[in-house]
C-alpha cells in the first residue's frame, strides 16, 4: 500500500501546552498576515491530554499573552494559590516548616493557579480548533522526513495493524506522511524525535548534559475537613537517602481533590534506589498521611521531566523545524514550574516561523534564537542556571544555602555560573559498593503496587505489536546491567515494564511493555544506554482523565 501524504505549512508533533500554544499564536499571526497558514497538531495519545502529567501549579503569563480573555472563554483554571507552605522533612515522623522569608521568591506561588494541565491541554485544543488548527490525536510521528540538503521536511507516523513479529495483519494501514515547510518539535520530556534532530544536527554540542527527573503522581479524594482548596505544600528531605535528590508536592485542587507527588532526581548513584517505592512510603509522613488518611486514590501515573535548564538548553532552531518546551528543555526548575514556560516557547517558535512564511523566506527560522533570548522566558532561566548544579555539586543542605543567596539575596544574578557536566545515565555506582534499600510492603491504604497502581492510570497497548522499548544490544541487558548494577530497570520503572526472569538457560530480561506509561526514564537512566523508547502505535499508553 502506498502513503498517503498530506501538504502544509507547519506540522506540530505534540499536543501539549508548547505545540497547542504555537498553533494558536500561528494562526492568530495568520489571520492578520498576507495568506493562510496550515497547521497541524499530531498527538500521539488517544486524544488531547490522554499523556499529560504535571503537578501542575500554574504561572498564568504565557497565558494571558496567548489568550487575553481566558476566564470569559471558561478555561479550566478555578483554584486560585491561596497558601504556600514548604517543608524539610527529618525523618519518617518529623518535619521542618520553613518560614516563608527563607524560601526564595522564585517558589513563592502568588497570583498562580493549581490545575489539571490534560484539561488546560484540551480547553487549549479547543482554542486551537476553533482558529482553524487541524488536529489528530491517535497519530503518532516516528519518523522524520528530510529534503537532499538535510532540511527536515516534516514527518511520517507509523503503520498500524502489525503483529509483534512484524507481519501485516487484517487491519493493517500504512502511515502517513505530513510534508511542511516548518516542523515544530514539541513532544515534552525526552522527544523520541526531538532526540533525533539534537544529534542530527548537533545541537547541544555547545551545552551541559541535559538532567532529568522522574515525577510521580496520585490524585485523591479527600475527606472535606482534611481539604484547604488552593493549599500550595513543597518540601525536600526523607526519604530520599543521602545520594539522591528531589522533593515532593501536594496541591488541594477543587472538589475535594489533591495532588500529591515525589520528584526523584535520575542522577542517583544507588542502584537499588527506588523511586516508585520511595514515594510509597513517602506517604506515611504525617505531613501527608493527615490528608489523605481516609481518602481514596482516583488516578495514578509518572512522567520524566527534564531540569537541566539555561545551561542544558540545546540551541532550538534548524533547517526546516524549531524544537519548542520540554522537547528541548525550558521548565524552571528552581520554582518547579514549565507551562509558562513551555508555552511562551511555542509561542516564540511560532512567531519565528511566520516571520519567515509571511515574507517567503528561507528554509530556517534563524531569528527565533535572538527572539528567545530576547524574552522574559530566557531571563527566568538565566536567573535560575544555577538552581540544579548547586544541589547536584553540594547536595541538599550545602546547595539549598548556595540557592537562598543566589536566589533570595541576588535574584540569580551572582557573577558566576555552576555546571554539572556528568550525564545521568553515568552516575550509578556498582551494586556491590552499595547497600540494598529495605522498602516496606504496601499497606493497600497509603501506598499500594505497581500493577494496582497501573491499572488506574488507564494504560492501554494492543499486545500483538511491535515492542516500542528497544533493546541495541539485548546482551547488555544481562552482562552489564544484571551483572554490575543488579538490573535497575526493575526499580527505576514506575510500572513494572522490566523483569528478570529465570530459566533453564540462565536469567533474561522480560519486557512488559503493555506496562508501559511513556514516562521515559528507561530511555534516560539506563547506564548503558541500551534502551530506546519509540512510540508504540497511536492512541496507546495511558489515558490520564485530568492528570
Amino acid at each position: 500500500m502506498s502513503r498517503d501524504s498530506i501538504d502544509t505549512d507547519v506540522v506540530v508533533v505534540g499536543g501539549g501546552p508548547a505545540g497547542l500554544a504555537a498553533a494558536i499564536r500561528l494562526r492568530q499571526l495568520a489571520a492578520r498576515g498576507s495568506r493562510p497558514i496550515g497547521v497541524c497538531v499530531l498527538e500521539k495519545g488517544s486524544e488531547i491530554g490522554a499523556h499529560i502529567l504535571s503537578g501542575a501549579v500554574m504561572d498564568i503569563r504565557a497565558l494571558q499573552e496567548l489568550v487575553p480573555d481566558w476566564r470569559e472563554r471558561g478555561a479550566p483554571l478555578e483554584t486560585p494559590v491561596t497558601g504556600d507552605r514548604f517543608y524539610f522533612l527529618t525523618g519518617p515522623g518529623s518535619s521542618l516548616r520553613v518560614p516563608r522569608c527563607l524560601v526564595p521568591p522564585c517558589m513563592h506561588n502568588d497570583g498562580n493557579y493549581i490545575v489539571s494541565l490534560g484539561n488546560v491541554c484540551r480547553w487549549l485544543a479547543a482554542q486551537a480548533e476553533a482558529l482553524g488548527v487541524e488536529i489528530y490525536p491517535g497519530f503518532a510521528a516516528t519518523g522524520i522526513l528530510y529534503t537532499d540538503e538535510d532540511a527536515v521536511a516534516g514527518v511520517s507516523t507509523g503503520d498500524v495493524g502489525v503483529s509483534a513479529r512484524g507481519e501485516r495483519k487484517d487491519s493493517y494501514a500504512p502511515g502517513m506522511e505530513l510534508r511542511s515547510r516548518f516542523t515544530i518539535f514539541a513532544e515534552g520530556c525526552r522527544g523520541h524525535l526531538g532526540k533525533e534532530v539534537i544529534r542530527r544536527f548537533r545541537l547541544a554540542d555547545q551545552c551541559d548534559p541535559q538532567h532529568y527527573g522522574i515525577g510521580i503522581k496520585e490524585i485523591w479524594e479527600v475527606a472535606a475537613d482534611r481539604h484547604e482548596p488552593g493549599l500550595v505544600v513543597h518540601g525536600a528531605g526523607w526519604p530520599l537517602a543521602p545520594g539522591a535528590s528531589g522533593g515532593f508536592f501536594l496541591y488541594h485542587l477543587e472538589r475535594r481533590q489533591v495532588a500529591a507527588g515525589l520528584i526523584a532526581d535520575l542522577n542517583y548513584s544507588n542502584p537499588f534506589f527506588d523511586p516508585f517505592a520511595e514515594f510509597q512510603r513517602f506517604k506515611h509522613h504525617p505531613v501527608i498521611r493527615d490528608t489523605l488518611k481516609h481518602g481514596r486514590r482516583v488516578a495514578y501515573g509518572a512522567r520524566a521531566i527534564t531540569k537541566g535548564g539555561l545551561n542544558s538548553l540545546p540551541r532550538m532552531s534548524m533547517p526546516g523545524a524549531l524544537l519548542a518546551g520540554c522537547d528541548a528543555g525550558t521548565l524552571n526548575f528552581a520554582s518547579i514550574k514549565g507551562v509558562h514556560t513551555a508555552m511562551k516557547s511555542g509561542m516564540l517558535a511560532a512567531e519565528a516561523v511566520f516571520a519567515e512564511l509571511d515574507g517567503g523566506g528561507g528554509i530556517e527560522a534563524r531569528d527565533f534564537e535572538s527572539r528567545f533570548r530576547s524574552s522574559w522566558v530566557y531571563n527566568e532561566l538565566h536567573q535560575a542556571r544555577n538552581f540544579g548544579p548547586a544541589l547536584h555539586r553540594l547536595g541538599l543542605i550545602g546547595g539549598a544555602a548556595f540557592n537562598f543567596v543566589d536566589q533570595a539575596l541576588f535574584r540569580g544574578r551572582l557573577p558566576l555560573t555552576l555546571h554539572d557536566a556528568i550525564p545521568d545515565h553515568a552516575t550509578l555506582r556498582p551494586a556491590a559498593d552499595c547497600r540494598p534499600i529495605d522498602y516496606p510492603k504496601p499497606d493497600g491504604e497509603l501506598s499500594f503496587d505497581r500493577m494496582s497502581s497501573v491499572f488506574i492510570s488507564n494504560t492501554h497497548h494492543d499486545e500483538d505489536q511491535p515492542c516500542h522499548l528497544r533493546l541495541t544490544d539485548p546482551a547488555l541487558a544481562i552482562s552489564l546491567n544484571l551483572a554490575r548494577y543488579a538490573a535497575p530497570e526493575q526499580r527505576y520503572c514506575p510500572a513494572g515494564v522490566y523483569e528478570i526472569v529465570q530459566e533453564a538457560g540462565g536469567p533474561r530480561l522480560q519486557i512488559n511493555a503493555q506496562n508501559c506509561v511513556h514516562c521515559k526514564t528507561c530511555d534516560i537512566k539506563d547506564p548503558a544506554q541500551n534502551i530506546s523508547w519509540v512510540p508504540p502505535e497511536g492512541g496507546g499508553g495511558p489515558n490520564y482523565p485530568n492528570m
